[in-house]
């Protein structure tokens, strides 16, 4: 999928993208045909759902909801996937990719201000404290993260975010800003693509 979409999608993806840095398939290497609009539009959008691993229905909703709201859309749509709890997750340094964050998540290891969550599409507000379950902090992937060994994978912590990552616990300060999100992709081709 990586391979396909042109970005690395979790840090073990790198390497095979140094092996191999065309798509996949037996016409991955052949001569590129230019893409029409729309393919490329497409493909924007398959590579913001890819790096938050949600469904179509989901962005769609995300969309149509960042649409209503005041703004531009793009940077809204953006926002509002980056406070899903499984978002929040990952760029505290508490898991190394988004699908071991949702896993986090869905397991039942997650408190939001004290209380159980157990869905990835859970929407932290500012303020809200967002950390590992007391019981769940003595399991290995936690004291790893504790340890601060996904810090190297996922780069610099965001400023939108307070973490203490030793007691695996992060506070959402305030709404993130577009230019501060850690994502490849052109929101403007993806509004387009929702908006024809």
């Amino acid at each position: 999928m990586s391979r396909a979409l042109g970005i690395a999608l979790t840090p073990k993806a790198v390497k095979y993208f140094e092996k191999r840095p065309y798509g996949p398939g037996e016409h991955g290497r052949a001569r590129k045909r230019s893409e029409s609009d729309y393919a490329v539009r497409l493909k924007e959008k398959q590579r913001l759902r890819a790096q938050y691993g949600i469904r179509e229905a989901q962005l769609r909703r995300t969309f149509d909801e960042a649409r209503k709201g005041p703004g531009l859309t793009g940077e809204n749509l953006v926002e509002l996937l980056e406070m899903r709890v499984d978002a929040v997750v990952l760029r505290s340094g508490f898991a190394r990719t988004m699908a071991q964050a949702r896993q986090a998540v869905v397991h039942r290891h997650i408190l939001v201000d004290g209380q159980l969550v157990d869905r990835p599409s859970f929407r932290v507000k500012p303020g809200q404290v967002v950390q590992v379950k007391p019981k769940s902090q003595i399991m290995d992937p936690f004291q790893v993260a504790a340890a601060g060994a996904h810090r190297a994978v996922l780069g610099e912590l965001p400023p939108y975010l307070d973490v203490s990552l030793e007691k695996l616990r992060a506070q959402l300060v305030r709404r993130p800003k577009r230019e501060e999100v850690p994502i490849t992709c052109d929101v403007q081709l993806v509004v387009e693509h929702y908006s024809r």
